[in-house]
């Protein structure tokens, strides 16, 4: 049973490698046996994630660039092929928010940052690696998308709404690219403490309304998205696809 989640001799690119529920995704799948490439705007943290895989006897490629610039994420997904020569796993994890605001006093350009950030970088990374995955007829997409696709995200409307495009777009590229091998699945984690949040957790007001109506009364920790992003990556999700994997601890149970 433990071979369907070997990954050994495949390859993967994780985008916002560098920290977080990315970092996390890279070390699982590292230990699965796979080969990473970790992408992010910061070579300094990325070549700490690198040294972390190593260290646990992993294999990993460094790759800095900005997935919000379609150019820069083609330079990305070509230097990936070229190096490792295959990508047979995509994980889409860059992504995030760094504000509330009532949707009433949104300004429009911090919608736009967003969705370039959430939304974009997703449709960048998926058209880059489109040939080589068509081509070899095979591979594993995973959206990190969130549970605030699934629901309502007051103060957090344009990071719902970008999540909301993520898990809909899954569902279009699953349908598109199924008879050709491709499986394109969301990942949609609960409410995650990382660094990103760190002003919503750390604050026990904000943090006691986030957690209220989630049965198992906590922030999930960002290395919990991991066994997902294997099982979605490995031979064990073999027939599934289009679908959102939902790890939340039970919030939209």
């Amino acid at each position: 049973m433990t071979s369907l989640f070997d990954l050994t001799g495949k390859a993967a690119l994780v985008t916002g490698g560098s920290r977080g529920i990315g970092r996390s995704i890279a070390l699982a799948l590292a230990a699965a046996g796979a080969q990473v490439a970790i992408n992010g705007r910061d070579a300094t943290t990325l070549e700490a994630v690198r040294d972390e895989i190593e260290s646990a006897g992993g294999s990993a490629l460094v790759l800095p660039g900005d997935v919000t610039d379609r150019d820069a994420v083609r330079a990305v997904v070509g230097a990936a092929l070229e190096t490792i020569g295959q990508l047979d796993i995509v994980v889409n994890n860059a992504g995030g928010t760094a504000f509330m605001v009532p949707f009433a006093d949104l300004r429009f350009e911090g919608w736009g940052k967003v969705m370039r950030l959430n939304v974009d970088s997703v449709v960048h990374v998926c058209q880059a690696v489109a040939p080589h995955l068509l081509e070899r007829g095979s591979g594993s997409v995973i959206n990190v998308a969130s549970v605030g696709a699934l629901a309502g995200t007051p103060a957090l409307t344009p990071y719902g709404a970008s999540k909301a495009a993520v898990l809909s777009l899954t569902r279009s590229l699953a349908k598109e690219w199924g008879q050709a091998g491709i499986r394109v699945n969301a990942l949609c984690p609960g409410w995650t403490a990382t660094d990103l949040n760190r002003s919503m957790w750390e604050d026990e007001r904000t943090s006691r309304a986030m957690t209220a109506n989630i049965p198992m009364g906590r922030w999930a920790k960002a290395e919990e998205m991991g066994g997902a992003a294997v099982f979605l990556a490995s031979d064990a999700s073999s027939y599934v696809t289009g679908q959102a994997i939902v790890v939340d601890g039970g919030l939209t149970a």
